[in-house]
């Protein structure tokens, strides 16, 4: 159903009665403007336990890892945050959102379209041949009444999504310090495997000499030495096997920085550094308002939220304004000399559109409910993740405290076999058993100390906050190139085209 009201006029007809019918219009559209559609509060659809289960005592800063107090990885962070085309492109996407924003807050301004035309006629009349030409300036306005808001709400939508690609930004830069931090560290533990592997081949040479000589003498079998000879083969395998992981790490870690896989991004450094204290873990409360994926997941529901209200608010009448003034002539200088101004409004309401704007509706209403739900399970996994990094720091400590007692005792058994083996009182046997099991406590060792260090890596990512980017110039630079660059290949092809 459309209902207009429209007033042609010229320039020397009296306008007092299109002014009366406009302001009879505008008093209509602040009556119906009240009927506008509102928004909900978004409240945490589950109910939030008061603490953690534990809390350290050091405040974590923004920028977690400045707390391990290491300069290398300070430099890889900043180098990662700097080049990394994963969060090069996140910076892309929050650019695409804003932009929407802008695109969807358009239609609340009015429209302004300038028009010309110029046509020329050839006629032939009573075997004469004639011409005429026809000029035309003109100029058109226009604009839609948001009397439901569903312009606002359209606005309102991009402009959460826009939130949420900022936060979408700030949870990649946390995940990437915190991908960076924990490949770091792993690099470090092999670069550590090597070097205990090196020791242990070292140290079981020295026994493959003892046990040669004795067999030498006669004083034990040949087995004894072959066994001893497969031990220092297996640490040699083993050693292989860990610089092949050591080259993985090292390709990940340069490829994270956004460098090449071939490229050297870090020093060798095989010790792995002692963690500060355990950071404060605040409140659930806090969390839920400060990590970037629960306020991504939070401004999501709340930019569904603002499309149901635009799908509900399309099912109602739309008003549009309309105006114009435009001249026309058979002669340039005389354009001005005749015009035409108009002014119209329309409305129009569906009747029947086979349901598919209550079908719209219906669509959005449920996108809003799973957005609501993805909110719920997002604040679960993230109180999840602060648990489980607080409970495996916990035990890890007790793991590595127990491996600690296993080795020393693991030592004075050695010690004491081997003296017993050259005395002849013990078979090799046991002297092999004992040395296996202290060599694979010194590495498992090694590895648990790791772990400790990428479980608070976990615990800091879990409780991150995230903190302030800065937009890297290069993004928009880049983009001006490409665009520069398509416009020449086009240039070139039509160049090519007219050759």
């Amino acid at each position: 159903m459309t209902l207009r009201s429209e007033n042609t006029f010229r320039h020397f007809q009296p306008i007092g009665s299109l002014w009366g019918r406009a302001l009879l219009l505008t008093m209509l559209v602040a009556l119906l403007a009240g009927c506008s559609m509102v928004h909900h509060e978004i409240e945490a659809p589950l109910a939030v336990p008061e603490r953690f289960s534990a809390s350290g005592g050091a405040p974590l800063p923004d920028r977690w890892w400045t707390s391990f107090e290491d300069s290398v990885l300070n430099g890889l962070v900043d180098q990662a945050l700097t080049n990394n085309f994963d969060l090069k492109a996140a910076w892309d996407r929050l650019s695409q959102a804003e932009a929407l924003v802008r695109s969807a807050g358009a239609e609340l301004y009015p429209a302004l379209d300038a028009e010309a035309d110029v046509s020329r006629t050839r006629f032939r009349d009573d075997g004469l041949t004639d011409s005429n030409s026809v000029y035309s300036l003109g100029l058109v306005a226009s604009y839609e009444v948001d009397l439901w808001g569903r312009i606002r709400s359209s606005r309102d939508a991009a402009e959460f999504d826009r939130l949420a690609s900022a936060e979408d930004l700030r949870a990649a830069a946390l995940t990437l310090s915190a991908e960076v931090a924990g490949s770091w560290y792993q690099l470090v533990e092999q670069y550590g495997q090597l070097n205990v592997l090196d020791a242990q081949i070292v140290t079981n040479e020295k026994v493959l000499e003892l046990v040669t000589l004795q067999f030498r003498t006669g004083q034990v079998g040949i087995a004894d030495m072959l066994q001893q000879r497969q031990l220092v083969e297996s640490n040699r395998g083993e050693k292989a096997q860990v610089a092949a992981q050591v080259g993985v790490l090292e390709h990940h870690l340069a490829i994270l920085l956004g460098a090449s896989p071939q490229q050297t991004v870090a020093p060798r450094i095989a010790a792995l550094i002692n963690l500060p204290p355990m950071p404060q873990s605040g409140l659930p409360a806090e969390l839920i308002q400060c990590r970037p994926d629960i306020r991504s997941a939070y401004f999501s529901v709340k930019a569904a939220d603002s499309e149901l209200a635009a799908a509900i608010a399309d099912r109602f009448p739309r008003l549009s304004l309309t105006a114009g003034i435009d001249t026309t002539t058979g002669h340039v200088r005389d354009l001005f000399d005749n015009w035409l101004a108009t002014l119209a409004a329309n409305l129009a309401a569906p009747i029947i559109d086979g349901g598919s704007r209550r079908a719209e509706a219906d669509r959005t209403r449920a996108v809003a409910s799973e957005a609501l739900n993805a909110y719920g399970q997002t604040i679960l996994d993230a109180l999840g993740e602060v648990e489980d990094a607080l409970a495996q720091e916990q035990r890890q400590r007790e793991f590595i405290a127990s491996i600690d007692k296993q080795l020393t005792l693991a030592g004075q058994v050695v010690d004491r076999l081997r003296d017993r083996y050259i005395q002849g009182t013990v078979d090799y046997q046991r002297v092999l058993d004992a040395l296996l099991s202290q060599q694979e406590l010194q590495r498992s060792l090694l590895s648990a100390r790791r772990d400790l260090v990428q479980y608070r890596i976990d615990l800091c990512r879990a409780l991150g906050s995230g903190w302030t980017l800065e937009r890297p110039e290069e993004n928009r630079s880049s983009a001006s190139t490409i665009a520069d660059k398509g416009n020449r290949n086009a240039s070139e092809t039509r160049n090519r085209n007219r050759l």
